[in-house]
Formats: structure tokens, sequence, C-alpha cells
């Protein structure tokens, strides 16, 4: 058993291969051997979680996840008369006995025998608690008993451990069914078994899950048993590095040209902090020279940023003069607004090297032509980058918010595949995906993200990273390696100073 760390990268497997690996070594073991080392790691962790709690719920369901709690609750049960400890197991069981699957009816059997008897009713207070309602067979809202008991230990004070999955968090999405959790955090621990889950890693699956921790069983992983997407952490991750051979120059280095930030003289809203904050992050991400091309007319003259007097401005029609949008990494869209359709049909036919962001996505999900453009980028082999969050996902698919996120994975793909292009879905458990290609959940990053311009700096990290990259590199894993880079970043904020404010320009400082 070990903690998730995001130390190495993990393999994740869906809800069928996790029932594929399941029944081979059911098939191998003897009868009941593998709920009985379910049973124990919960126990065991239980224990190393709270070693002083006095009383202890079980909260078990009517499935093969409330067996494993029945097994944990006997083995409890027994340390603690063993020990002459004053621990009281409570266990409430939704279920019926005579319904349950054999693994399970043997579980209860074997607690009955102990002298364990379940309750209808939770105890009114407890120290910690098992969560063993549902476990990754959940497909719809649960009801009757378990939602009751679901939602006392979504507003529980003390800790909660849940078994497999949370209750009720569909494994293979993060989806979370059922009563919505307290606004009172409690300390939250998931314990999955056999494979780690995707649903674990994204959506609502972090908040839900809290701390993870994995236990294989013994169970060696069949060939069969395909992953669902591996689980992008520090192992093998390579931040950008200040290494550099004593004989370069900054046109060793790559080029970045950041267009978008539309001014406030033509739409009476100015963005264009958010092509500056694209500009600054690709400097600092190492990038040679970072050119910066402002969208409409701005309110007055900007031709220097005294914040970062490194970038070189250029006007629109300079930019795409020469061949400056060939030869860099071309950042477009950050803050663009409206007037960035204007610029698309000549960027995404002559730039090598692309990376699409905000209103450039917006403008491309409503014009079937620019969609046509940005689809034949993959006929010449040219690299090409969508961020989306969520809603700009949904437009491109012509959808809604809600369908992008009852499957986050899915929607990734499917951007990926309609547009040839790598695809960085924004959110908690970011995706990213590319055609063909395996599929990445990052592991790094935090809630301090959550505000104006952090998506505007992973914009122009990346169009750093793939200037700086040996073209013997994919771009798909140059994309994965920045994305994890940028959550790692307030990571580290949150480490050195917790839960003071982040704003976007920091987090390249």
């Amino acid at each position: 058993m070990r903690r998730i760390s995001f130390d190495q990268l993990e393999q994740l497997h869906s809800v069928q291969a996790t029932r594929a690996l399941e029944r081979a070594a059911t098939a191998q073991l003897p009868a009941h051997a593998l709920m009985a080392r379910a049973g124990q790691a919960i126990a065991q962790l239980s224990q190393a979680l709270a070693p002083h709690a006095r009383r202890i719920w079980v909260a078990c369901g009517p499935g093969n996840n409330g067996g494993d709690g029945l097994v944990a609750a006997t083995l409890l049960y027994k340390h603690a008369r063993q020990h002459g400890l004053q621990t009281q197991i409570c266990i409430t069981f939704a279920g019926d006995p005579n319904a349950l699957p054999a693994d399970a009816s043997h579980a209860l059997r074997e607690a009955l025998t102990c002298g364990l008897q379940p309750s209808d009713d939770p105890p009114t207070n407890f120290d910690f608690a098992i969560d063993a309602l549902l476990g990754i067979g959940t497909a719809r809202e649960p009801e009757g008993t378990i939602a009751k008991h679901l939602e006392l230990l979504r507003n529980a004070l003390a800790p909660v451990l849940s078994v497999d999955v949370p209750s009720a968090l569909l494994p293979d999405t993060g989806v979370l069914l059922g009563p919505l959790p307290g606004t009172t955090p409690n300390v939250r621990h998931t314990l999955s078994l056999l494979t780690l889950k995707p649903g674990l890693f994204t959506a609502q699956g972090r908040d839900a899950a809290g701390d993870i921790w994995f236990d294989g069983l013994g169970v060696n992983h069949q060939p069969a048993a395909q992953p669902s997407g591996d689980l992008l952490s520090a192992f093998g991750i390579e931040t950008i590095t200040t290494d550099r051979p004593h004989a370069s120059h900054k046109g060793s280095h790559g080029e970045v040209l950041v267009m978008g930030g539309q001014g406030m003289k033509d739409s009476g809203s100015g963005m264009v902090g958010a092509a500056a904050l694209a500009a600054r992050a690709a400097l600092r991400t190492g990038a040679g020279r970072v050119y910066l091309s402002l969208i409409g007319a701005p309110s007055s003259p900007t031709d220097f940023d005294p914040g970062q007097p490194e970038l070189m401005f250029r006007s629109v029609n300079a930019a795409c003069q020469g061949d400056l949008l060939e030869r860099s990494v071309v950042v477009c869209g950050c803050g663009g607004g409206e007037s960035i359709v204007l610029q698309l049909p000549s960027i995404l036919s002559r730039a090598r090297t692309l990376v699409l962001d905000a209103d450039a996505l917006n403008a491309i999900a409503a014009d079937t032509q620019l969609q046509s453009l940005l689809t034949q980028r993959q006929t010449r082999a040219w690299t090409t980058i969508i961020t989306p969050h969520p809603l700009e996902a949904a437009r491109l698919l012509g959808t809604t918010t809600t369908q992008v996120m009852q499957d986050r994975l899915a929607a990734g793909t499917q951007l990926s595949e309609r547009f040839g292009a790598i695809c960085v879905l924004k959110g908690s458990g970011t995706v990213i995906t590319a055609p063909g290609q395996p599929r990445y959940i990052n592991g790094s990053g935090n809630g301090a993200l959550a505000t104006a311009g952090t998506g505007d700096v992973l914009a122009g990290m990346l169009g750093a990273a793939l200037a700086l990259a040996s073209p013997c590199k994919l771009p798909l894993i140059t994309t994965a390696q920045t994305v994890f880079h940028h959550g790692w970043l307030a990571d580290q904020w949150v480490r050195q100073r917790g839960a003071q404010p982040l704003t976007a320009d920091l987090l390249t400082r």
C-alpha cells in the first residue's frame, strides 16, 4: 500500500478494465481471498489514519464494496478485543442480506459470527468513518437509505476513508452524484483497490477523494487490462532547465510570437493584459526572443512593457510580413476579442507551430471555414495545440459545458480527433490528448490557479517549451510536461505561502 504523491507515472484503468482484472484474479485465488485482502488493507489504513479513534462507523452497502467494509469492520473489531481497546465498531448495512454477492454474503456471516451486529441507524457521533456504500458499479443517483447515509458521510466533521472510490463518484469520469458535500470540509481519504481510476483525478474527483492511497492487493496487471490514460506526475517530467551551452545565444533558444490583447478603443473592452501575461511567461520560461503583437487599436500607443522590457513589440502588419509567422512558435488568442478572427486565416495557414487559446478558439468554433483551415494543418504535419476551458470546448464541439464535464477524457479525445490537434482541456485534472496517442490527466496544480490570467500564462509557457524542445521530442510529451510544470508552480506557491492569493503574473516569477 502506498500514498499517491505524484512522484511517478501512474497507470489509470477504467471500470471495464478493472472488472476484467478482478475476474481474472478471483479465478486464480482461493474463495473470498481477494475480498479478504481488500478488507485487510482497509483495516490497516484505518488504524494508521485514526489510531486513537474511540468510535468507528463502517457504512456498508449492498454489493462487494460493502463486503470489503464488512471484512474491515470484523478485523478492526477483533483487533480491539484482542488488545483490550475501548474502540467501538458500529456497522450500518444498507442492503438485503439475502441478495448479496457470494463474497459479501460470506463477509456478513463472518461479521455476525464474531459478534458484530449491523444497525439500521448510524451512530450520532463518531471519530472516524469508512465509506463502503457504493463501489465502482455506481451508475445512477443514490436513493433511500444509501442516500441518507451518504449525506451524513459527506457532511461529517470526522475523517472519512472511502473504499475504492468515494461513493457515487463515477470512477471513469469524476462526476459526483448524490447530495452535495457540506461546506465544512472534513479530512478525506480514498483507498483505491486493484487499479487507480481516472475519475479520482479529474472533474470533482480530487475534491471528493482527498488523499488517495493505492493497494494492488498483490494482483499483477494482465496485458488485457488496458489503461484509460496515464496520470501525469513528476517522474520523468523535465521542468524547463536554465542549463545552456556556453556558446549559445538568444537565437539558439527559439522564438515566440504572441498575438492577442484587443485594445479599449475598438471594443470598449481592454484585454491587453492577457497577451502581456502570455508573452512574459514565454520569456520567463526560457524562450530566446519573444515578440508581442497587439490586436486592434489600444487606447494609447503600446510599444514597451516596463514590467518586462525584453519583450519586442510588433504591429500586426509587421508580424505578418516576412517569415516571423513561419519561424516562430505562435501563441494566438489570449485576450484577442472579436478582432482576432481577421488574423486567423493567415495564422492557421502559415504558422508551423501554433498554440490556440481563448478568443481564437471561440472564433474557430463560430466559423466553419476556420475549422477547415485548422483541420488541414494536420495534413502538413504541423504542430497545433488547443487549450480550451470547458465552455470553449463545448463551443468547439457544438455541445454544452455540462456534456463536456460528464466525460472530460472523452471530450478531449473528440477535440483532438476532430481538429487533428493536441488538446489541453483545462480544469481540475487537466486532460491532455492527441490523435492516436496515450491520454494524460495532469496530477499537479491546485485551486490557487482559479484566477484570471493563469490560462494565458500556460499558453505562453507552452509556446516557450515548444520553441526550446528538441526536434526529436514528441510535442505531446512537451505539452504534458509543460502542463505539469504550470501546476507544479502553483503547488510550490501553496507550500511556501499557504492560502495567500496567487495572481497570474506571480506564477512564473
